[in-house]
C-alpha cells in the first residue's frame, strides 16, 4: 500500500524571465512583465511530496521532520530572498521560469529521498499558477 506524505514551505525570490537570444521587443512580447530588466519578485509556495510503502517498525513513509530540514537546507536556504538569475547557481543559464525552478528543485531533493519512494514538487508562483513535477 503506497502512502504520499507532503510538507508545505515557501521561500520569497526575484527573477526576470529573458531569452539572450532574442532581442528586447520578443522578450517584451513574449515574456511581458516578467521581462523587467530590474527584476521583480514572488512569495513562492512550495508543496514537496514523497509517495512510498509505510515503513511497518516507524509507521512513516518518510519521517517528516526529515522532509523538513530537507526542504529547509537544500531549498529555503538555496532560494529564499535571492535574485534566482544572479545568485542561484542553476538559473546562470536557465531561465528561472517555474517549470525550470521546480525542476532545480526536484533535483536538488532527489538525491535525499529513499529510492524506492517518489518524488513530486508543486511549486505555486502565484495562488493560482502553479506547477508539478514528478521525474
Amino acid at each position: 500500500m503506497k502512502v504520499k506524505v507532503s510538507r508545505k514551505a515557501h521561500f520569497n525570490a526575484a527573477h526576470r524571465l529573458y531569452c539572450p537570444e532574442w532581442d528586447d521587443e520578443k522578450n517584451q512580447a513574449v515574456f511581458g512583465k516578467c521581462n523587467n530588466p530590474n527584476y521583480h519578485g514572488h512569495n513562492y509556495e512550495l508543496i514537496v511530496s514523497v509517495t512510498g510503502e509505510i515503513d511497518p517498525k516507524t509507521g512513516f513513509v518518510m519521517d517528516m521532520k526529515v522532509l523538513k530540514e530537507l526542504i529547509a537546507d537544500k531549498v529555503e536556504d538555496a532560494l529564499d530572498h535571492k535574485n534566482l538569475n544572479l545568485e542561484v547557481p542553476e538559473f546562470k543559464a536557465l531561465n528561472p521560469t517555474a517549470e525550470n525552478i521546480a525542476v532545480v528543485i526536484w533535483n536538488k531533493l532527489r538525491p535525499h529521498i529513499h529510492d524506492d519512494n517518489e518524488l513530486e514538487v508543486t511549486l505555486f508562483e502565484t495562488p493560482r499558477n502553479f506547477v508539478t513535477f514528478s521525474g
